[in-house]
């Protein structure tokens, strides 16, 4: 794998001869995201998956049914939708679906109201989907992997909470395949279903808690990210197996800093990752291991998806 330093002074060598362009910093970004391109198995950036011919797709199928989901650990996808837009946009590289068949559980959606339809956005950026859209290619998964559930999180852009539930609720009817109810379920009321997790401005679903701390996206040194990582880890472990769901973010960009600024949610990721997923098989030799919440990353690859998973499996 390049070495991120060393990619970005081999790109500094080429910034004279384009000094005078007002599209310098453009110039900059993008060749560090194109050509710093990281292979790391705990890290993806290619859109074509790839399982292996054993992979086991319906994963929650080993979950006992009395096992509630607050005492699970879900490999999530942060922003999940956000295939589009540039590197600071950008922070998945599969398609929904091969998200889902990758072992992904927890979707981050962010929505925008226009008119009667709900369409997933991305700060400013629009990505060519819809909520419905989303709810219509989980529940095709589902229907095929019945033993599996999928949490989804909707958090409105610059909207009243009071529209979006009603969008929302509008948009799912009287659906027995969704869980909107606000008790903490077990793995046998919910396979084969969307659960919808509530947070401030959209209230479907069971209550949502995470460990983010102000300006936890923030990164202009990843092995303060990684520490930061370790101490909300912690603090999953010891809210686990209450009424909330709980979440941890791992994601991060520089964009805004000035140590950081090359550093763009792919390249925290490529960083990241590998060293998240060492920081989880420490935990291997616990019986039981402990419960983690759910995880949010971006860019994972199949061998960090699976050491999530696998945390499952006591």
């Amino acid at each position: 794998m390049i070495d991120l330093d060393e990619c970005v002074f081999s790109i500094l060598d080429c910034i004279s001869a384009r000094m005078k362009s007002g599209l310098l910093f453009q110039f900059i970004l993008v060749s560090v995201t194109v050509f710093c391109h990281g292979n790391d198995q705990f890290f993806n950036d290619d859109a074509n998956l790839i399982l292996p011919g054993s992979y086991n797709i319906p994963w929650m199928s080993g979950v006992e049914d009395f096992r509630t989901l607050s005492l699970l650990t879900f490999p999530g996808a942060h922003d999940s939708m956000a295939l589009y837009g540039g590197p600071e946009a950008e922070h998945q590289a599969w398609s929904l679906k091969d998200q889902l068949r990758a072992g992904i559980r927890f979707l981050d959606l962010k929505v925008f109201g226009l008119g009667t339809t709900l369409h997933v956005m991305h700060g400013v950026m629009y990505q060519p989907s819809t909520l419905r859209d989303v709810i219509d290619t989980v529940q095709v998964f589902l229907s095929e992997f019945k033993t599996e559930a999928v949490l989804i999180r909707v958090q409105p852009e610059s909207f009243e909470k009071k529209t979006v539930n009603e969008m929302v609720q509008s948009l799912i009817g009287n659906d027995q395949n969704v869980w909107v109810n606000t008790a903490m379920p077990n793995m046998g009321q919910v396979r084969g279903k969307i659960v919808f997790l509530q947070k401030s401005t959209f209230t479907l679903g069971i209550p949502l808690i995470d460990t983010d701390g102000k300006h936890y996206n923030e990164v202009s040194d990843v092995k303060n990210k990684d520490k930061m990582i370790s101490k909300q880890l912690n603090q999953a472990t010891e809210a686990c197996g209450g009424d909330n769901a709980i979440l941890t973010d791992s994601t991060g960009t520089g964009f805004g800093t000035f140590w950081g600024m090359f550093l763009t949610p792919k390249r925290v990721a490529e960083k990241v990752n590998p060293w998240l997923n060492q920081y989880l098989r420490q935990f291997y030799p616990n019986q039981p291991r402990p419960c983690f919440g759910i995880i949010a990353m971006d860019f994972p690859g199949i061998d960090l998806i699976q050491t999530v998973i696998n945390l499952n499996y006591w």
